[in-house]
């Protein structure tokens, strides 16, 4: 079976987005929450949420500690932040059950949320994590999990076990952990690893980033290799996180056609287009900034990423 080529395949990511119109509301492009923001790091969520925004989606909301959501607010006007989670240090009599109880209750308004960026490995906020994931799949949320939300997969897999409406986004120690956790030799290539990765969650999706994206359902493999930058900076993850949430939320809520492609299949494409994106934006960045660059440089090239792979040349 002939591999779909590059262009291909984001012809068929665009299928995937909704085109622009005036009969929109607020928020029918896409209503995308970020779980995550704790005392240590508050640029993940921004970077998530940010890149989210700027791919077109209409609302970005961060749900974090409250330590974290005077920082994040600060750094743009943009963002809705509930600073709603908290760490074990200052649980003030805050119960996990009531936090996942307020945090379940903001799943209503948003079509995805993205689990990790900047989460840690604080004991209440991984519980905290661990409940709304439960909670986001009884919804049949689309949900993408990336950094310390890793981690807690890794302990406990069963909160995704056969859930096809997730997205992993592990780069190489934190695939390699996945892989150990759930019994995945190291023997096999890079893209049977994925693909038997995949298949050990029961066909979930998953994106092992590298120098090249390997993207897999535990049927089908495709690789992601455009040019991205040189240099490996903190958060190009992050941003990865948010773009491919936009597009996992358009799926969503894109009325269209459906032309035999199965939703397993979208998740895939969704992933690769996330990919492609994040890859253009590191490299468009590293050609202004050299060995400088910094995720936030990125973020500033999201926009014109959208229309160098979405709305131009791909006729």
């Amino acid at each position: 079976m002939t591999c779909p080529t590059t262009k291909q395949l984001l012809r068929a990511v665009r299928n995937l987005i909704p085109p622009l119109s005036e009969t929109l509301h607020k928020g029918q492009a896409g209503r995308i929450g970020v779980l995550g923001g704790s005392e240590d790091y508050t640029g993940a969520p921004f970077y998530s949420s940010m890149s989210a925004h700027l791919f077109g989606a209409d609302m970005a909301h961060v749900i974090c500690e409250p330590g974290a959501g005077m920082v994040i607010k600060s750094y743009s006007p943009d963002l809705i932040v509930h600073p709603l989670m908290r760490q074990s240090t200052r649980q003030e009599e805050t119960s996990t059950d009531k936090m996942v109880s307020e945090i379940t209750s903001l799943l209503e308004r948003l079509h995805v949320v993205v689990i990790g960026p900047g989460l840690g490995r604080d004991d209440l906020m991984q519980k905290t994590a661990a409940g709304v994931i439960k909670a986001a799949v009884d919804r049949n949320m689309g949900i993408v999990i990336d950094a310390d939300g890793l981690y807690l997969i890794e302990k406990e897999p069963g909160l995704i076990m056969g859930y096809t409406n997730v997205v992993l986004t592990p780069n190489h120690v934190e695939f390699n952990r996945l892989c150990q956790a759930m019994g995945v030799s190291r023997e096999m290539k890079e893209e049977e690893k994925c693909k038997e990765l995949a298949r050990s969650f029961g066909n979930i999706t998953i994106v092992q980033k590298g120098t090249k994206d390997v993207i897999s359902n535990g049927v089908e493999v495709y690789t992601c290799d455009v040019p991205g930058g040189l240099k490996r900076c903190g958060g190009q993850g992050d941003i990865l996180g948010g773009i491919l949430a936009t597009l996992l939320a358009w799926k969503e809520t894109h009325q269209r056609e459906r032309t035999g492609t199965e939703d397993v299949r979208e998740l895939m494409l969704c992933a690769f287009g996330a990919c492609c994106t994040t890859r253009v934006c590191a490299h468009e960045a590293f050609k202004k900034h050299k060995r400088a660059m910094v995720s936030s440089d990125m973020v500033k090239e999201v926009g014109e990423a959208y229309q160098r792979l979405f709305e131009l040349n791909l006729n």
